[in-house]
């Protein structure tokens, strides 16, 4: 069997290794932890199986993985290191197996040995490796194995001994070195040497024996249950494997770096310089990348920060390699051709990153030369162990956006350091500056506890669009406006964390609720808002011990209800759609609503919406339902987002970024919608399941509002509609096609029995009112209550009567004024009943028509008198 050369092959030969020794291969976890709230990125392969080793999760005995993660924040930070050594960065994959109380040292160095001398080929005479000073079980296991005494070194530091903490599981570590150069021109020497700290020997695989429980007194106490975590930097077997003496040598890199040096217009190896910008392009286009893959926007706060210092970290060294132009963003194939079938949602998420660091890119680029203009300018006079001005840096921060570790690494080859005391002050400054700018605002829900708050622990990182629970550790809890330390037991107050999984209300979707459990406590989430730049703050009444500050806890977001939210605010952009289509372009979004009963949407509109037109958008939008279409979300330039024709919700401020939602799939002709949204949606229209609207009415002038529901409360509002008409049915004693029919029937017998019982109006005491107008015998009177159909009759009456001349009654009947005037037919030429009808309608705010000699109009009840005077005068 040919032993494997290539990244892919050394990564899959891993796996069939420890599947054939009964290991079950779990894919790569994303590198946002879920599991462990203190990590900021996921750092090594054993934190997915936390759970596992901790006996929370009996399900898995022995496991293997290839395992990507980032060391870029915190207390495992290697980003100043990368592009200038051989073995430092951002982004690696960690191979590792691991037991589970299941089998221990002999199989885990066995079965390690086995795949790196018989399956990987590696030479032992090359190879030596460590144990625990005290370790003489891991000693044996290796010389049985075959090597000499003088190839295993016992190390007394804690280099060979791993612990968790001050207590609680640790053991002895027992770690393979590989020898890249035997010819000795390499600086460097074995482990346990004073020169250990050299390239030659490099180390490629820690194997960790966990079997002791560490005591406050120092002792350790065995554990019942053994474990085994190793760790194997792919990147650096595969430097063992493929003869090479730096990672950045490997296939892998070398996939990415000469595609970018051929952009760039350099040869790689020709200039210290330019390879070390090469470098540091290759490694945090895989950090970047797949950092967006899973989830993680850049951002000014958190891991988005994170983020984005790496982005324009790399973004500064392709200005120093002569780039002035994005181009980052066009290697993202490269590392999905070289890395896309060992991680699929790697190609799957590839468009969406290409875009985002694209975008990333074309905004630094803005100000990166003028900002390193300024920096070349703020620096000439200083020299070597000089300090930059804190001031200066933190223009360079505020203004241009560089990061202060960029800033640093710009200097560091100068020598030149930073007053970061000076930085730090000039920020608190702006900080006090907004904070007075943002209480001056007259936002009076503000109080002052939340400036406080946002100090002590930041924005918010939103995880809620990937997933509903997490785990996170406590920032800050407030009571009556003010700081707590704990709230307990029937307490209610505000409780912020770091990560959540909860939305908080904005652009219409109404905030989360669920619940928050931790270690002796538990309380429910009734609310979630977001205060300040995106402070998210959760609204808790505590129904079991005490929540506590720093306390570890686990988040749930109430699924059903998040899920009918969001059913509900995905069927508002089809709405708002369909409202477009049927009733024409000039229809703008006046506000909306969406929470898990109803979607709410006001729209301007100078007219109240038919039914017949309420018909076709609710079809409309039930079409586009069940042709089932992708719901996609992209993150754009505000302005790129707008010249695509994504519409802007009413009232809602963007920044330069905004996430784009989209019906349909983009860039085609199935596109239905593009909306900016930063709220939660379903995965397909079809998920909506069915939509009906159930209310139209009017806000304001030219403002109506619609209402609707989904999913089951639409089903619901069908059935009830469908069983209200079957008992309607029964009750008419026919069939309920045939209501409508049978409801007319009995209106018209009505109609017609009321006429009939009727009574009729005083025809001679009406007469007998009869006075003269300008020679013109007229009749005007208000009979009070009064159909139109006796008005009418009367009039005629009236003018039988008066054989020649005028009348004008008014009457009223269920709310409504209605009028009718007589004319007789010699006076026609003269006098027309339409044009006295309307007289006095007019008074009544209301119009009419008819005949010469008879008309009729409608109005509502109001200064009957005035009505007939302007009859009177007409």
């Amino acid at each position: 069997m040919t032993a494997p050369k290539t990244g892919a092959d050394i990564r899959s030969s891993f796996l069939e290794h420890f599947k054939s020794k009964g290991h079950t291969i779990v894919p790569s976890s994303s590198l946002v932890p879920d599991n462990d709230p203190t990590l900021m990125f996921v750092n090594s392969g054993m934190v997915q199986f936390k759970n596992n080793f901790t006996g929370a999760d009996t399900r898995l005995s022995r496991a293997a993985s290839v395992q990507r993660c980032v060391r870029a924040g915190g207390k495992h930070n290697d980003l100043e290191n990368v592009g200038h050594t051989a073995r430092h960065h951002t982004f690696f994959e960690m191979m590792g197996n691991f037991s589970f109380g299941d089998y221990f040292k002999e199989e885990s160095l066995t079965w390690g040995w086995q795949w790196v001398t018989e399956v990987l080929g590696l030479d032992p005479a090359r190879m030596c490796v460590t144990v625990y000073h005290d370790d003489d079980e891991a000693f044996a296991i290796w010389r049985k194995l075959g090597l000499a005494e003088k190839d295993i070194i016992r190390i007394a530091t804690s280099d060979n001994f791993w612990t968790m903490g001050d207590t609680g599981p640790c053991g002895p570590c027992s770690e393979i070195f590989y020898d890249l150069d035997p010819s000795g021109n390499m600086y460097g020497d074995r482990p346990g040497t004073k020169d250990e700290d050299g390239d030659r020997w490099m180390e490629i695989w820690n194997h960790v024996f966990t079997q002791f429980d560490l005591q406050k007194d120092g002792s350790k106490v065995p554990l019942k249950n053994k474990n085994i975590d190793t760790g194997a930097g792919l990147e650096r077997v595969m430097c063992a494997v493929q003869g090479v003496q730096s990672n950045y040598d490997t296939d892998v890199f070398q996939s990415l770096i000469q595609p970018a040096a051929k952009l760039v217009g350099v040869d790689y190896g020709k200039a210290g310089e330019s390879d070390v910008s090469l470098r540091v392009v290759a490694d945090h286009l895989r950090a970047m990348t797949f950092l967006l893959v899973d989830g993680v926007m850049p951002s000014n706060e958190g891991r988005g920060y994170v983020l984005r210092r790496i982005m324009r970290r790399a973004m500064r060294h392709g200005f120093l390699l002569g780039m002035d132009r994005p181009f980052i963003h066009s290697l993202v194939p490269n590392l999905v051709h070289t890395m896309g079938e060992a991680y699929p949602e790697l190609a799957r998420g590839a468009a969406m990153a290409t875009d985002v660091i694209k975008m990333e890119e074309e905004r630094f680029g803005r100000t990166l030369k003028q900002g390193m203009a300024l920096l070349d300018d703020a620096s000439k006079g200083l020299k070597q162990g000089d300090m930059l001005e804190g001031e200066v840096a933190f223009k360079l921060y505020d203004t241009f956006g560089f990061p202060l570790d960029l800033t640093e690494d710009a200097l560091r080859g100068r020598g030149i350091g930073i007053n970061v005391d000076g930085f730090q002050a000039a920020m608190a400054e702006q900080k006090a500056r907004a904070r007075a700018a943002h209480k001056g605002s007259g936002d009076a829900k503000l109080s002052e506890v939340w400036f406080d708050v946002q100090d002590k622990a930041g924005a918010t990182e939103f995880q809620g669009y990937t997933r509903l629970h997490n785990e996170a550790v406590v920032q800050a809890l407030v009571k009556d406006d003010a700081q707590v330390d704990s709230l307990v037991k029937g307490d209610k107050g505000w409780l912020v964390v770091g990560q959540t999984p909860f939305y908080a209300e904005s652009g219409g979707q109404v905030g989360d609720t669920g619940t928050v459990r931790g270690e002796g406590f538990a309380a429910k989430v009734t609310d979630t808002q977001k205060v300040l730049d995106g402070v998210f703050i959760h609204a808790v009444e505590v129904t079991e011990g005490a929540l506590k500050v720093g306390a570890s806890v686990e988040l749930q977001v109430d699924t059903a209800r998040r899920g009918q939210i969001a059913r509900n605010h995905s069927a508002t952009h089809l709405l708002f759609a369909g409202l477009r289509d049927v009733l024409g372009e000039h229809v703008v979004q006046r506000g909306s609503r969406q929470d898990d009963i109803t979607t709410r949407f006001d729209i301007s509109h100078p007219k109240a919406v038919t039914a017949d037109e309420l018909a076709q958008v609710e079809a409309w939008v039930n079409a586009r339902i069940w042709q089932n279409l992708p719901v996609v979300t992209r993150i754009l330039p505000v302005e790129a987002a707008k010249e695509t024709g994504a519409i802007a919700q009413f009232g809602e401020k963007y920044g330069d970024e905004v996430r784009v939602v989209y019906m349909g799939q983009p860039d085609s002709e199935g596109l239905i919608t593009a909306d900016l949204c930063g709220g939660t949606h379903v995965a397909h229209t079809g998920d909506i399941g069915l939509f009906r609207i159930v209310a139209e009415s009017s806000v304001a002038a030219g403002i109506r509002r619609i209402e609707g529901v989904t999913h089951q409360a639409a089903l619901a509002s069908f059935k009830a509609d469908a069983d209200a008409l079957r008992d309607t049915a029964a009750a008419l004693k026919t069939k309920p096609a045939e209501v409508p029919a049978r409801v007319a029937e009995l209106q018209a017998k009505a109609k017609q029995a009321a006429k009939a019982a009727a009574p009729k109006l005083d025809v001679s005491a009406l007469l007998a009112k009869a006075e003269d107008v300008n020679g013109i015998r007229a009749v005007l009177a208000d009979v009070g209550q009064a159909a139109p159909d006796q008005l009418r009759e009367a009039a005629e009456g009236v003018k039988s009567g008066l054989q020649s001349g005028v009348v004008l009654l008014i009457g009223e009947a269920d709310g409504k004024a209605s009028l009718v005037a007589g004319v007789t037919k010699d006076l026609t030429a003269k006098v027309k009943a339409g044009d006295v009808v309307n007289a006095a309608a007019a008074v009544l705010g209301g119009k009419g028509g008819g005949r010469p000699e008879l008309a009729m109009a409608g109005g509502t009840p109001g200064d009957s008198k005035a009505a007939l005077a302007a009859g009177r005068v007409w």
